[in-house]
């Protein structure tokens, strides 16, 4: 996944800024591997958002959000199962009540030992962060949508069904128009297809455009992206105008007798035109790969 040795992934909780009234954001600092991590404030309970990669950054989030909560009930919750995001839940056992969707419960069971291993291939830096790692179990499965009362403000939690993974989870905070949305959406970056055939094929191009379309309707005030800088609704239209594009360039060259490598080609050379201050252009490939394939089985 990469070619040079990865910066450490490490959680800075000295940047969190307040977002809304009782909710705050830890935000990535432009970091490969850390996520936007949230806390979200009731008058008897505190939501946390995302765990950081491996035990140590893990253990930074439970302190600040402690002295946050004053007391408060702790719950936790995961966008989805990837390593950077759920990969220091361990930490949290016995302090919070960790609640998750069904399918992506069945994704950090099945396929986060196999990711784990990927992971701690990425460099030295990496693999220490997941030094220790334990793959918890949740406390709470819901099967596809959750109202978590907080004291006075309700997080809604909705499974979106298949897409960047099949596990995916919107986080939404109404009463403060905050939306959470992991790796649906990135913010200044292509987005990321974890298309790794034969291992790994539940990404799908065609069903995450269809889920940023239901999210656009939506109209959030602030949008907490999975990494990249926090911004409002037109994050989202982004992401949907660059998975229809993708997706339109793709199969137009995929009728043809053209070879995927020069369809590659030529549709990176499109998207990168159109944003060529994107970063993570190493996923435009992978984009391709999965509607080349999601194409041949239509």
């Amino acid at each position: 996944m990469t070619e040079y040795e990865m910066p450490d992934p490490v959680v800075r909780i000295e940047d969190a800024r307040e977002a809304a009234r009782d909710l705050v954001v830890i935000p990535n600092r432009g970091v490969q591997l850390v996520p936007n991590i949230g806390i979200v404030g009731g008058s008897h309970s505190v939501l946390v958002v995302e765990t950081g990669m491996g035990p140590e950054n893990a253990e930074a989030v439970l302190k600040f959000a402690t002295e946050v909560a004053r007391g408060r009930r702790l719950y936790l919750t995961t966008t989805h199962f990837h390593p950077e995001h759920a990969f220091g839940a361990q930490v949290f056992a016995g302090e919070a009540t960790f609640l998750i969707n069904k399918a992506q419960a069945e994704d950090l069971a099945v396929k986060g030992p196999g990711y784990l291993e990927m992971f701690k291939g990425l460099g030295e830096a990496v693999a220490r962060r997941l030094d220790g790692v334990r793959l918890a179990r949740p406390d709470l499965v819901y099967d596809t949508d959750y109202d978590l009362d907080l004291g006075g403000r309700t997080v809604q939690l909705r499974a979106t069904g298949r897409a960047h993974s099949k596990g995916d989870q919107i986080v939404t905070v109404p009463d403060a128009g905050v939306m959470f949305t992991g790796d649906l959406v990135e913010s200044g970056q292509f987005a990321i297809f974890p298309w790794f055939p034969p291992h790994d094929i539940d990404v799908s191009g065609t069903r995450w455009l269809a889920v940023m379309e239901r999210l656009v309707a939506e109209r959030p005030r602030v949008v907490v992206p999975g990494h990249g800088d926090v911004g409002d609704a037109r994050l989202l239209e982004d992401v949907r105008d660059y998975l229809h594009v993708l997706r339109e360039e793709t199969w137009l060259r995929r009728g043809s007798a053209m070879s995927e490598e020069t369809i590659v080609e030529e549709v990176a050379a499109v998207m990168v035109a159109r944003h060529p201050e994107w970063e993570g252009r190493e996923w435009i490939e992978k984009g391709v790969g999965c509607l080349c394939y999601e194409h041949s089985v239509r």
